[in-house]
């Protein structure tokens, strides 16, 4: 494998990229969309033409590793567009997506023939009656069915995303442990991030990472080394499990110095960081095949400006307003 081209000012390298593919999100999470998505008026997404642009760009550049978010990715109507015409990209090695399993149990299959090979979804409790709460929905059974449904269909890693909340969800770490005992899938605890409209929240609700760290090693889980390619997550494994859980904790030390990922959003800007001061639009840039050295050229030019962390420790949540709206 090749070393990616694209490097920023700190010496990282950036083989993985989110793509949104749509701001609009289906369910109500206490932490994102208390309210639920609201339309603007202005949801002029991507095309297809213009998704398959950006990525031939990127692989171009070395990024091989791609996850459609959103939003709600799986809610366009195209979806399953988007996924071939990202697949048949040369370059493409993973494909990913996240979702928060809407349908999953009954499109599981399309998405896998479609090119997509793994899958983040979320879920953040096991309890049926916490899960709508903090949700908005009550389909937790049939979001798990959706993930046995993964499992035998193929696709992999399965990993399962949780945002840690601190006296809603915190007391279930041993049911998370028991749930992945038996299936081979990465579970991983997200830390719970401020974003422009969530302080209150994030005061009643933040718990740092470390506290899953404590309880995992006091229980003989044992850090294990990252793959090539892989996220944030700090990964433990035990001996009696088949499946992992992790931990994302951004307000950790030098949690920045593994920075791997680009962001693209649903209307075609580069966030350099989920918590940057704004995107650089690219969307000029992809109305034609023969733009892409330019595209390319403005990628590597743009990637100079990426700093060395985030500023979450200061309160610096950058122009970030919730977290459905450029990804997460």
């Amino acid at each position: 494998m090749h070393e990616p081209l694209l490097t920023d000012g700190f010496g990282r390298h950036f083989p993985y990229l989110r793509l949104s593919i749509t701001d609009v999100c289906n369910f109500r999470c206490s932490y994102c969309l208390p309210n639920g998505y609201h339309q603007t008026g202005r949801e002029d997404f991507l095309t297809i033409h213009e998704i398959q642009r950006l990525v031939r760009a990127f692989t171009g550049l070395g990024v091989w590793k791609f996850r459609l978010t959103g939003g709600e990715p799986t809610i366009r109507p195209d979806f399953l567009d988007i996924v071939s015409a990202v697949a048949e990209v040369p370059g493409v090695r993973k494909l990913a997506f996240t979702t928060n399993g809407y349908k999953l149990r009954d499109r599981a299959n399309s998405y896998y023939n479609a090119g997509l090979r793994a899958v983040n979804v979320s879920i953040d409790s096991l309890d049926p009656h916490q899960f709508a709460r903090i949700t908005g929905h009550e389909r937790l059974p049939e979001i798990l069915e959706g993930i046995d449904l993964c499992l035998k269909i193929g696709f992999h890693p399965v990993k399962i995303n949780t945002v840690l909340l601190k006296n809603l969800n915190d007391a279930e770490l041993d049911t998370f442990i028991q749930f992945v005992a038996d299936k081979p899938i990465s579970l991983r605890f997200i830390e719970l991030m401020r974003t422009g409209e969530n302080k209150t929240y994030f005061d009643q609700h933040h718990l740092p990472g470390h506290y899953i760290v404590e309880r995992l090693l006091a229980g003989g889980w044992c850090l294990q080394e990252r793959s090539g390619g892989a996220g944030p997550a700090q990964e433990f494994g035990h001996p009696q499990s088949l499946g992992t859980i992790g931990l994302i904790a951004p307000y950790s030390k030098d949690f920045c110095q593994t920075c791997n990922r680009l962001r693209i959003s649903a209307k075609g800007a580069l966030h350099l960081c989920l918590f940057g001061e704004g995107g650089y639009s690219l969307r000029h840039l992809l109305q034609a095949d023969d733009q892409l050295e330019k595209l390319q050229q403005q990628i590597l030019d743009l990637l100079q400006y990426k700093k060395s962390s985030h500023f979450l420790h200061q309160g610096i949540t950058g122009i970030t307003p919730h977290l459905a709206s450029i990804g997460g």
